[in-house]
This record gives C-alpha cells, structure tokens and sequence, in this order.
C-alpha cells in the first residue's frame, strides 16, 4: 500500500507558495516540506482540514491511494 501526496500540484494549481501555505496552516515550511514529500508517518485531521480550507480542495485531491 501506498499514499501518495499530491501536494505540490494542488499548490500549483492555486499559484500558491508552500511559505504561504504554511503560514495560512500555522505549520512550519520544513513540516509542511515533510508532508509534500511524504516523509512523514501520519497527518493530524487538523492539519488536512486546515490544508484543504486554504486550498480550497478535498482531501482526495491531496492524498491517493495506489496499489503495489
């Protein structure tokens, strides 16, 4: 199983900084650099919620699911 982070596109698609998203979340670039490049074990709701609020996206749109 594996989750993939799609992250950096929905940024793109938004013309939006990963500095101002990080900022908008209230979470530092460097924890905001580890969940875009998947280097991390887990994502608090709070976070993806925040994530998605300020992107304007659903979380289907950020994280999917892709078989081994």
């Amino acid at each position: 199983m594996t989750i993939v982070i799609n992250l950096d596109v929905a940024l793109a698609r938004r013309k939006m900084k990963s500095k101002d998203l990080a900022e908008r979340v209230g979470i530092t670039e460097q924890n905001l650099s580890l969940i875009k490049t998947g280097k991390v074990k887990g994502v608090r709701l709070a976070t993806l919620d925040a994530i998605c609020r300020e992107l304007n996206c659903q979380p289907g749109d950020i994280l999917a699911y892709q078989p081994d």
